[in-house]
């Protein structure tokens, strides 16, 4: 946690000396959402491919102090815009000492803090909150109960002594406690109609009704959801009082283009080996690729994750390769992308009449966007040095555990290896590992558009020949 900084007020007097201002969490969010865009700073920090969709939305909303729910498939990064919005929040706040409920010294809501406050006046002590406590989340689900969004009775509290009407017998909720913050409910019509009921009264009616007791709770709050829009209907399973609460649905979406589809898998990859440009784009048209077919459950959707966790995997087998052959250098090829058909096929829902074909689906893909991504840099360049080698007879072998080094020497020096490595972003000085990652997507791009052909042994290797014998 962020060490509170010296200096600031310790009371309410002091508070008050300092020209503190007391604000709602929504007029806060307003203004320094305002002070951002006139200073130029960025708003939603690493959130990539909305900028020109869904962001200006979410900053109307915000500037109309409206609580919103963002709808969209899986990993369209929904949580992740959400967490961004404490950045808009100061990033310190007072709040009276001890509330359990993060009240406002200006502005306390409970019977016990209104206590404290008559009793001290100017002398109320006060502390200090940083933004990064002041976000509540609650992933919805069957079993979630009203007291762990809203409250419930402790039962110790009541064997001290204190009545069921007294308010200091409850233990509040998750809801409560985000009070003069944001709270976030993921996959919100997921949440039992009993529990949404319970929402509602606290967001609509500002109160808490616990076990036939009624406490008048005027929480502060920007409440802030998220749902897939196949739920997220009337005939859905949300009630309708609590979607009219909402004053913005939004909709996000997957990356527009190849670009930020490219950028999202830079920012949010945790690489343990370099992977080329164009292995990356690979995985980027796979994932789109994958998202578009028919053979795969549109409703689901197919997750920015996919691509990320494809670029993971992809690394991890380069250095598995550098461990178990002592290359110094790991550097990622295309054939290590084969092994993501197999480790990512969980990450897709599949159509119904597609079961048992789900390798296959989506090997054809990966083979498709490898060949879209070879004549997308490739095209047009003599490649005819690669197809001389294996002309008369000769065999090319790669695969998982064949070493740059090995590759490279097979190959030898190819008129036309230089331009393709350039072309590929390769070109500067590359290394051998690099070079060789090169020449195996300039191996398998002349197979895939039917001037190699190419065999798998038994043990996974690739042996590349010339195209005639393949069509024998």
């Amino acid at each position: 946690m962020t060490n509170t900084p010296e200096g600031l007020p310790r009371t309410l007097g002091e508070l008050r000396a300092a020209g503190h201002r007391y604000r709602t969490v929504k007029e806060e969010l307003r203004e320094n959402l305002l002070a951002r865009m006139r200073s130029g700073e960025q708003r939603f920090p690493g959130i990539v491919g909305y900028d020109d969709t869904v962001l200006p939305e979410v900053e109307r909303a915000l500037l109309a102090g409206h609580d919103m729910v963002l709808l969209g498939e899986r990993g369209q990064g929904k949580t992740r815009l959400i967490r961004t919005l404490i950045e808009l929040l100061d990033e310190w706040t007072p709040v009276i000492a001890g509330s359990e409920l993060n009240e406002h010294p200006m502005h306390p809501i409970s019977p016990g803090s209104v206590r404290l406050a008559e009793e001290f006046g100017d002398a109320l002590r006060v502390t200090w909150l940083h933004r990064s406590q002041r976000y509540g989340e609650k992933l919805a689900t069957p079993d979630t109960s009203v007291g762990d969004l809203i409250g419930d009775v402790d039962p110790i509290r009541i064997a001290q002594g204190r009545t069921l009407g007294d308010p200091e017998t409850i233990h509040f909720g998750l809801v409560p406690r985000t009070n003069r913050g944001v709270f976030a409910v993921n996959e919100l019509p997921d949440l039992a109609e009993r529990i949404q009921v319970s929402l509602l009264n606290v967001l609509e009616e500002r109160d808490v009704q616990i076990r036939g007791y009624q406490l008048r709770l005027p929480l502060d709050l920007f409440l802030v959801a998220s749902a897939n829009p196949e739920d997220y209907t009337n005939r859905g399973r949300i009630i309708t009082p609590l979607k009219d609460r909402f004053g913005a649905e939004i909709r996000t979406h997957y990356p527009i283009d190849l670009e930020l589809e490219l950028d999202l898998i830079r920012q949010e990859a945790a690489l343990v080996a370099p992977v080329p440009e164009h292995v990356l784009e690979v995985l980027a048209r796979f994932a789109r690729n994958v998202r578009e077919s028919p053979s795969v459950d549109q409703r689901s959707g197919v997750s920015a994750r996919f691509a990320i966790a494809a670029a993971e995997t992809v690394a991890a087998s380069a250095l598995r390769r550098a461990g178990l052959l002592g290359e110094a250098e790991p550097v990622a090829r295309i054939g290590d992308t084969v092994s993501v058909t197999s480790t990512l096929r969980g990450k897709v829902e599949f159509e119904s009449g597609e079961e048992g074909r789900e390798s296959e689906i989506l090997a054809h893909l990966l083979r498709a966007a490898t060949a879209e991504t070879f004549r997308a840099h490739l095209a047009g360049l003599d490649l005819s040095g690669f197809t001389a080698l294996v002309a008369e007879g000769g065999v090319i072998e790669t695969g998982d555990l064949v070493a740059a080094d090995d590759l490279l020497r097979q190959v030898g020096t190819v008129p036309g290896l230089a331009k393709a490595l350039e072309r590929l972003g390769l070109g500067d000085g590359p290394s051998r590992s690099e070079a060789a990652a090169g020449v195996e997507f300039v191996l398998e791009g002349l197979h895939l558009t039917r001037r190699l052909a190419k065999d798998l042994t038994d043990d996974g290797r690739a042996r590349y020949r010339g195209a005639e014998r393949g069509r024998g």
